[in-house]
């Protein structure tokens, strides 16, 4: 059964454009990663003030070898080297699951 892993992050008040829009400049270092399930950017709309980051993996081990990879280390280099709106986040907590029950919607 998969894994879920999820960055909740803190972000400045106002700076939720920018991290949106640093997100999407790093599209594509985690898809081709194997194990990779999916990814997605939520933003908090209610009862959270907090960006999550959610990604699904096939293991432990597969989530562990992405943090370990060279387009990990590069997604967050870019990020970090990214000063032109200044500081972004500031704090994020991992947070680890496993899939107990999944269902899917109709793709129709």
């Amino acid at each position: 059964m998969s894994i879920v892993k999820i960055n909740a992050i803190a972000v400045g008040e106002g700076k939720g454009e920018e991290l949106e829009k640093r997100f999407a400049q790093r599209a594509g270092e985690v898809e081709d990663q194997p194990g990779f399930e999916g990814f997605e950017l939520l933003r908090p709309v209610e009862g959270e003030d907090r960006y999550f980051v959610y990604t699904r993996w096939d293991s432990e081990e597969s989530f562990q070898a992405w943090v370990n990879s060279p387009a990990f280390e590069r997604g967050h280099r870019h990020a970090a080297s990214n000063k032109s709106d200044g500081t972004v986040a500031h704090g994020s907590a991992i947070l680890g699951f496993e899939v107990a029950i999944k269902t899917e919607g109709n793709k129709a």
